[in-house]
């Protein structure tokens, strides 16, 4: 048999955030994140994200107010929290390396202003480690991922103020010194989706924002959070020099719509904006041309002294990214747009479209590790990739997801070319391996796992788990390290 082009000890395996899969929103101590707060909103588009992730200061207050999760999945999650036994024996089924997952915030600190952390959700992630070390599962850990105290959202308008940092740091310390076993960090999920959506990702409420001040505010939150990243990797390599420590971004792969210059120049900002987050926390310093972009635009990052020492000396030691689909960009306006990853773009025609409008391009995973690479220059990992779908539950308990396993099978291939090239990728773990809430609408309708659970998007069912045919396929990927993909 020929050897497989992946490295021997590549980590294949899958990815979940807590606040999509844990639930248990209550219990043992913990406190409310802003997911908690994440409203399911049958009646809008399921295309229109923005109308999903828009929050008011009423709404928080009102979800505040609702001690139930019948409105707020996220609240509920999957029960992972009371059946990560059963789900981590069946990742170890698949064959799983690895299992990217988050540490909730608010399970350690409930409202993040805590000065130590809650022995109770100590104890949850120890077992779950533990239970993840027995089968010899690396676990991949997200330190902030759409989890932020709802606490520091309302009363410091989250990472807007400057203290958080602190809170922040506090709470990352806590995980390096109780889960020392951990070899793999992150620091932000998808950092650069801040200016997507300021509330789930940094805990910014619009209207505590001053009118017109808007894009100023968030840039300057982010400052922040691109600080704190620096600070927690200085803690890190100082604790456990041993550990690497990750950035995350949201890779949206763009293409100019038309050869027109005007398209051409549309597209390499819009790629260039893409990236800039990265840029910071692998080079430790700003791009010049966002800054003079920021500038033209009057945008004041309120950069205090030693603040881009610290970044320019505590950088990233690999690059971790997210990849659902690419979109292209024209200068004309009249263009038709579709939806992405919480993003528009401007539709391709060469390319299908999942049930919720992403384009499916395996092409453009390559051309993102190629062009990541060559940027970079440091291991690469897939730490989100899948197609959301609506799934059938047979009578006997089958699922027959094809088109799942049509999908990861033309992404991997586009990974063995790019690998065969030259590009260090160490990894792969598919977004949502088992049933989720999904992120931007709060539907459990919109399935990527290759396990199933069985629970609609009002929270009915069973929730036992069964298997997907994709399961068995993504077993003999993992079994032949992506050489057998049949």
């Amino acid at each position: 048999m020929p050897e497989s082009i992946f490295p021997k000890d590549f980590l294949w395996g899958g990815a979940v955030a807590a606040n999509q899969v844990e639930g248990a929103w209550n219990v043992a101590g913990k406190g409310l994140s802003v997911a908690d707060v994440a409203l399911y909103k049958p009646n809008v588009d399921v295309k229109n994200y923005k109308a999903h992730v828009a929050i008011t200061s009423q709404a928080i207050q009102e979800a505040m107010d609702d001690q139930t999760d019948t409105y707020y999945p996220k609240r509920r999650g999957v029960d992972f929290y009371h059946r990560y036994e059963e789900d981590i024996d069946l990742f170890a089924e698949m064959g799983f390396k690895a299992l990217r997952l988050s540490i909730a915030w608010t399970r350690l600190f409930p409202t993040g202003k805590e000065q130590t952390a809650n022995p109770e959700g100590i104890d949850f992630y120890k077992r779950v480690f533990a239970k993840l070390r027995s089968v010899n599962i690396e676990p991949i850990v997200t330190l902030s991922h759409y989890e932020m105290p709802l606490y520091l959202a309302v009363s410091n308008n989250g990472w807007v103020d400057r203290e958080v940092i602190d809170d922040f740091v506090r709470f990352c310390n806590a995980c390096y010194d109780n889960f020392p076993e951990v070899k793999y960090w992150l620091t932000f999920n998808e950092v650069d989706s801040i200016v997507r959506h300021p509330f789930t990702t940094a805990g910014i409420i619009p209207d505590k924002c001053e009118e017109g001040k808007e894009l100023e505010t968030i840039y300057r939150a982010l400052h922040h959070q691109l600080l704190a990243s620096a600070i927690v990797t200085r803690d890190l390599h100082t604790k456990l020099p041993e550990a690497k420590m990750g950035c995350m971004l949201t890779k949206l792969e763009t293409y100019a719509r038309t050869c027109a210059p005007e398209d051409v120049e549309l597209t390499f900002k819009k790629n260039l904006d893409n990236h800039f987050y990265t840029d910071v926390q692998v080079f430790g310093e700003y791009p010049r041309l966002i800054l003079r972009r920021m500038d033209l635009e009057g945008i004041d990052l309120n950069i205090q002294p030693g603040d881009l020492d610290i970044m320019k000396e505590n950088t990233v030691d690999f690059v971790t990214f997210s990849y659902y689909m690419s979109m292209t960009e024209s200068a004309d306006p009249d263009a038709e747009r579709t939806p992405g990853n919480t993003v528009l773009g401007v539709k391709n025609p060469y390319l299908p479209s999942t049930d919720w409008g992403w384009q499916i391009d395996p092409k453009g995973l390559k051309i993102s590790l190629l062009e990541l690479y060559d940027r970079y220059k440091k291991p690469l990992m897939i730490v989100e990739n899948g197609m959301g779908a609506k799934d059938i539950l047979e009578e006997d308990g089958t699922i027959h997801d094809l088109y799942r396993i049509d999908y990861f099978r033309a992404h991997f291939e586009q990974m063995r070319e790019a690998v065969n090239e030259g590009v260090d990728l160490i990894g792969y773990t598919s977004w949502g391996c088992i049933d989720l809430v999904s992120a931007s609408t709060s539907q459990m309708s919109k399935r990527y796992g290759f396990i199933y659970v069985d629970a609609d998007d009002e929270g009915n069912g069973t929730y036992d788990r069964f298997k997907k045919d994709s399961f068995y396929w993504y077993q003999k990927v993992i079994r032949t390290n992506g050489l057998d993909l049949n």
